[in-house]
């Protein structure tokens, strides 16, 4: 199979099920572009860690959780581009547990941070505004009336976000970088 097609060169793609061609600076297109790049930058985040921590209470190394994030974001793209896949309820469910579980091993969040600390904290964090923004694009396509996103699929998204950003707090934790509020100075 070729890499490519040329069939986009006038700017139009298709997405799964759809026979007429879509302009690629469609809201599908952003939508399915942006939820591309967060999870080609996890794949940087997940390398990042290879070498790093696990998550109690199951310590499950990081990069572990990071590939299952990569492959949970691969059902979203499939559901946003017409395919019969969803994000399932439970799925929505282990990434809170997660969530609570990691936010359980550090001191409760009084402020907002100053993104840093090690450099893996702060992939995270850059991959928590990418998460962000995939979000926005998703909502903005269900709103359009595009597609229809699952609700699962839009609480996945929205909990995505809180992850990465626990990730990121947990990272500095465990390497004793304290976290430093913005001055407003």
């Amino acid at each position: 199979m070729a890499l490519f097609t040329g069939k986009g060169d006038g700017g139009t793609t298709k997405t799964f099920g759809c026979d007429q061609r879509v302009s690629k600076s469609s809201g599908i297109a952003e939508a399915l572009g942006t939820l591309d790049e967060i999870n080609s930058f996890l794949g940087i985040c997940k390398e990042k860690a290879r070498a790093g921590f696990a998550v109690p209470p199951d310590n499950v190394p990081v990069h572990e959780l990071v590939h299952q994030t990569q492959q949970n974001l691969f059902i979203v793209q499939a559901e946003l581009a017409g395919a019969d896949k969803k994000i399932s309820r439970d799925k929505v469910v282990a990434t809170e547990t997660l969530i609570n579980e990691i936010e359980k091993l550090m001191p409760p969040i009084n402020t907002f941070f100053i993104s840093g600390g090690t450099e893996l904290a702060a992939h995270f964090d850059y991959a928590r505004t990418l998460a962000r923004r995939a979000e926005r694009r998703v909502v903005a396509v269900q709103e359009e009336g595009v597609r229809s996103i699952d609700d699962n699929t839009r609480a996945y998204l929205n909990r995505l976000s809180s992850l990465l950003y626990a990730l990121a707090r947990l990272t500095n934790h465990l390497s004793g970088i304290k976290e430093e509020p913005p001055k407003y100075e």
